[in-house]
């Protein structure tokens, strides 16, 4: 492997005028069509093969005038010791709900004094639903309501406005930019070039530039969800400097070693470039397996993810040598050409650019971990599993007006819905009752409609109301606890349950019902996703590594840094430690999607820096070290590289923690402190400590699978060879 890509590398060098212009032209293209065929994202999701999809589904076929917009509550209070059901307030509320009504993409706005004051006639709320989804809203709409807030207040009334219809997609801003920002000062300090350092930053532009161009063309041809474009971005961002950080870095490397321009390009991206490759196919292993879980907007984030990882690892083989040849001896901080034939072109030794006996950083801390490898191994692993001990606590949900930063609107709403009708009122169930084929569908439903208000935990339970076409029948069920309340949970399945009780079929729906489904599918799905992508990563790093005990001793890192990242998320979003710091405004449980993801991309990730560090350890073994040696060379040829692509990737993803959009703010924490325990608990201590005790064991392959595994060649052997 590593002499093809040593042949593409100096092919990229040698034509870079030709490799440059294919991809400026691509980049042209794709932002053509996403300029003209690109269409809005989508917030709704589905989750196929569950009760609640089913009942949704059903809604559309036969109900589609009962849901489907976006939604909006606009919530009355009146003054301590009076009733909004005195005529000055009554008028008040019409008033108010006026310029609500005559909004271009209303369906309808209920009337609060018919059967929506509460029983001590102080809390009531009009509830509006849209003809069109929230992310077409237009601020007309949302201006509205803050018209019939400001209205209302007037009257001295409290007003406050909840639901879907005042979300907005989150935007780009200051933390990606902050990220970047990080990123271009730590490849300066790494590389003291300003050009060396540009090169990372400018082919991550172009490659991200590239991804989102492509998402905003599948946008106008399919529903994506917002956070589709902003995974991708995140995660194509990050790879990418880091993998144009080792290609460039490596380059450096063989200049400095005495090989000339284009054979430097085709000895960096035939070793280092092999490791990208690995890397970024266990990335795309690890997204592209998200399929797996049956849900499709995790599908469509794990593919889009996937495809900026891959547009990374291929602009880092083929656009990045040409830009290095473009670069000439700029890129070196020299001023001897690096194609100038005075150099020797002979293949460095092992130790080039690194003295063995030099005292650089890493090379002390590696010296310090493998001096006493027992004691630092049992110090990181109980470390990292006493971090990991919130995580015993995770709870899962769907964010909601709930999670609102208790100043905003939403939140205001969303508690005096509850100090006025109950805990319950906020997760309110839709039953669906399918009553086809019954004889009496009026009957049916009344009847199901007793036995619903029969079970226990039901607060109140609304009329029935019956589809024109006489099929199919909804009514709304109030239950007495709040939406994440296991007796909630109970009621959803009692209800369920009814079939055997009454003449027709009956599901339920609604969010509360969605996030219970959500929760019991994610988390059945979690043991075949781990097993899928552990299993395939295994075998992907016994054919690379051509060994047993690292592709386990990998996995068994990846699972301590997986652990304690559900630790610190559970710590932060959940129980609330420092969450002012990271700009958590209401804990509550962690959303429901966010543990399938970072599972997926940590583990990719995770194995970047496995293969980055272990790598460069085989190819000085390889090439005679011996097994102490070889960690300490190759952990002291890595660790400065590895430490700043761990920073960059740290720094980017802590970047999106200023968004706010939960899922976005959590994932970024996430990853971040993912990266953190990763690359410097894991990779760069419990690593070389492992592989100091395993010795010559840790590279050991059993004859049979030595005869059956093909032989690819990572560490740049086949290189070597040809130039003896």
């Amino acid at each position: 492997m590593a002499s093809y890509l040593a042949r593409l590398g100096r092919f990229a060098y040698r034509r870079r005028v030709l490799v440059l212009t294919l991809w400026l032209a691509l980049i042209t293209i794709l932002g053509a069509g996403a300029a003209t065929l690109s269409g809005p994202t989508a917030e709704t999701f589905s989750i196929p093969g569950t009760e609640a999809q089913r009942a949704q589904d059903l809604l559309v076929d036969r109900f589609p005038q009962a849901g489907g917009g976006a939604e909006a509550r606009i919530v009355f209070a009146a003054p301590a010791g009076q009733k909004l059901t005195d005529p000055a307030h009554r008028a008040a509320i019409n008033a108010a709900l006026a310029p609500v009504r005559g909004g271009p993409h209303v369906a309808t706005v209920t009337d609060p004094f018919q059967g929506a004051v509460n029983p001590a006639g102080n809390v009531a709320y009009a509830q509006v639903t849209y003809r069109v989804r929230a992310n077409a809203l237009t601020d007309a709409d949302r201006d509205a309501l803050a018209e019939a807030r400001a209205a209302g207040r007037t009257a001295g009334l409290t007003v406050e406005t909840g639901g879907d219809a005042l979300r907005k997609p989150a935007g780009h801003g200051i933390g990606e930019v902050l990220g970047f920002g990080i990123a271009a000062v730590v490849l300066l300090i790494t590389f003291r070039s300003l050009l060396a350092a540009g090169l990372p930053l400018l082919t991550a532009a172009l490659g991200v530039a590239t991804v989102l161009a492509g998402i905003h063309i599948g946008s106008g041809f399919t529903d994506l969800s917002s956070n589709t474009p902003t995974l991708a971005l995140m995660l194509g961002t990050a790879v990418a400097i880091d993998y144009a950080l080792f290609i460039v870095s490596r380059y450096r490397h063989e200049v400095a070693g005495g090989r000339v321009g284009i054979e430097a390009a085709g000895h960096a991206v035939g070793t280092a470039g092999s490791a990208v490759v690995f890397a970024g196919l266990t990335v795309v292993i690890a997204l592209a397996a998200l399929a797996v879980v049956n849900v499709p907007v995790l599908t469509q984030m794990g593919i889009a993810a996937a495809v900026a990882v891959t547009v990374a690892v291929l602009i880092a083989l083929t656009l990045l040598p040409a830009l290095l040849g473009f670069a000439g001896s700029r890129i070196t901080g020299t001023t001897a050409r690096p194609d100038s034939p005075a150099a020797p072109t002979a293949a460095p030794s092992p130790t080039a650019g690194v003295g063995v006996g030099e005292r650089t950083m890493g090379r002390r801390w590696v010296g310090l971990v493998t001096r006493r490898p027992v004691v630092t191994l049992v110090v990181a692993t109980l470390g990292l599993l006493a971090l990991a001990i919130p995580a015993l606590d995770l709870r899962l949900g769907l964010p909601g007006d709930e999670l609102a930063a208790p100043g905003t609107t939403q939140r205001k709403a969303y508690d005096m819905l509850t100090a006025g009708f109950g805990p319950g009122f906020n997760g309110p169930l839709l039953v669906v009752v399918d009553v086809a084929g019954t004889g009496d569908p009026k009957a049916a439903a009344e009847e199901v409609t007793t036995a619903v208000r029969a079970l226990p935990d039901v607060a109140a339970v609304g009329p029935a109301t019956i589809n024109p076409g006489g099929d199919t029948a909804i009514l709304r069920v109030i239950p007495a606890s709040a939406p994440d309340r296991p007796e909630t949970t109970d009621l959803v399945h009692a209800i369920r349950n009814l079939d055997d009780q009454v003449p027709a079929t009956v599901l339920v729906a609604g969010t509360t019902a969605i996030n219970i489904d959500m929760s019991a599918k994610l988390g059945a799905a979690l043991g075949p996703y781990l097993s899928v992508i552990v299993v395939l990563a295994l075998l992907l790093l016994t054919v690379l590594f051509r060994a047993v005990w690292v592709p386990i001793k990998a996995i068994a890192g990846f699972l301590l840094s997986v652990a304690a990242t559900f630790g610190a998320v559970v710590a932060v979003f959940q129980w609330g430690w420092l969450a002012e710091l990271f700009g958590v405004a209401q804990t509550g449980p962690v959303i429901s999607l966010m543990p399938v993801v970072l599972i997926g991309i940590v583990f990719g990730l995770s194995m970047d820096y496995e293969v980055f560090l272990v790598s460069r350890m085989r190819e000085e073994y390889v090439q005679g070290a011996t097994p102490a040696d070889a960690v300490a060379d190759g952990f002291g040829h890595s660790a400065r590289v590895v430490t700043a692509a761990a920073i960059i990737m740290v720094s980017v993803f802590a970047g999106f923690v200023l968004s706010t959009d939960l899922m976005i703010k959590s994932i970024g924490f996430a990853l971040a402190v993912a990266v953190l325990f990763d690359a410097f608990v894991v990779r760069m201590t419990i690593v070389p400590a492992a592989m100091t005790l395993l010795g010559r064991r840790a590279w050991a392959l059993p004859s049979f699978l030595d005869r059956m595994l093909p032989r690819i060649d990572v560490e740049g052997e086949s290189l070597a060879t040809s130039r003896r």
